[in-house]
C-alpha cells in the first residue's frame, strides 16, 4: 500500500505564506470490511466558502464517507483487485457512517453500488478500474479524470494490481 506525502500551506503571524504540514499523511483507514483497501484522508472542510485561516489539521478528524453539509473531503483511495479481496458492503459503508446505504437492488448489480449527495472529482493515479453505472460501464486508466455527479456507481477492480485514485467530494443537492 502506498503512503501519501501531504503538503499543506498556511500563513504565519505576519500573513506570509508558509508550509504548515509536510510529511506522510497519518489519517488512514484500512477497513476489515474490505481487506487490502485503504483510504487516506488529506483535508476536510466544513463550510462554504472555505475558511483558510487557522492552523488546525483539518485532515485529522475521524474518517467518514460523506462530507458534512457545505463541506468537502480530499482523499486518496486504494482499491484492491476483486479476485483477492471481497467487500462486506454493509459493514464497510456503516463503518464510514454513509448517509445512503446500498440497497439490495443496488448490490445485485455490484456489491459496492452506491450514490452520495456530492459532486466528486476523481483522478486515477495508478492501476485500472471499471466504473459501473446503472446503465453501462467504462474502464478507467491512469490519468483518467471523472466527474461523478450524485449518480449510482460502483468500482470494480478486475485487474491484478490495486487501483489508486485521488478523490475530492463536495456536498451537493440530491440528484434525484
Amino acid at each position: 500500500m502506498k503512503d501519501i506525502r501531504r503538503i499543506v500551506t498556511g500563513h504565519d503571524d505576519q500573513g506570509r505564506s508558509v508550509i504548515s504540514f509536510c510529511g506522510l499523511a497519518e489519517n488512514i483507514l484500512e477497513s476489515p470490511a474490505w481487506p487490502s483497501s485503504r483510504l487516506t484522508e488529506l483535508w476536510v472542510t466544513e463550510e462554504m466558502p472555505v475558511d483558510n485561516r487557522g492552523e488546525a489539521d483539518r485532515g485529522a478528524r475521524p474518517i467518514q464517507h460523506d462530507p458534512v453539509p457545505r463541506g468537502s473531503i480530499f482523499r486518496v483511495v486504494e482499491i484492491p483487485p476483486e479476485a483477492s479481496s471481497k467487500i462486506d458492503t454493509s459493514a464497510a459503508f456503516a463503518e464510514l457512517g454513509s448517509t445512503k446505504l446500498p440497497t439490495a437492488e443496488d448490490s445485485a448489480k455490484h456489491p459496492s453500488m452506491h450514490a452520495t449527495d456530492t459532486v466528486d472529482y476523481l483522478v486515477v493515479i495508478s492501476g485500472e478500474m471499471y466504473m459501473i453505472m446503472e446503465e453501462g460501464e467504462i474502464l478507467l486508466q491512469p490519468g483518467d479524470c471523472i466527474v461523478q455527479r450524485g449518480t449510482k456507481h460502483a468500482w470494480s477492480n478486475r485487474g491484478t494490481e490495486p487501483c489508486v485514485m485521488a478523490a475530492i467530494l463536495i456536498d451537493a443537492h440530491p440528484a434525484v
